[in-house]
């Protein structure tokens, strides 16, 4: 589980759409790049090989959740 999840948009137009993110994961600290068509690039440390597959789909999870859902409730 993750804790610390934050993230912050870094470029925002028609053709590029990224962001970045940081979290803690047992202790280790991890940062990368979120860009919109899903792809991670990693910046520093990597997650072990073994939990890379699972952590990624989290951080992908997340990014949808905090970004593309709309949780302003209905007036």
């Amino acid at each position: 589980m993750f804790t610390h999840f934050q993230w912050q948009e870094r470029k925002n137009n028609l053709i590029n759409k990224e962001w970045s993110f940081s979290f803690l994961l047992q202790g280790a600290y991890y940062q990368g790049i979120y860009y919109k068509d899903g792809t991670i690039i990693w910046s520093g440390k990597q997650p072990p090989e073994e939990h890379l597959s699972s952590i990624e789909t989290q951080v992908h999870d997340l990014i949808l959740f905090h970004v593309f859902e709309d949780h302003t409730p209905p007036m």
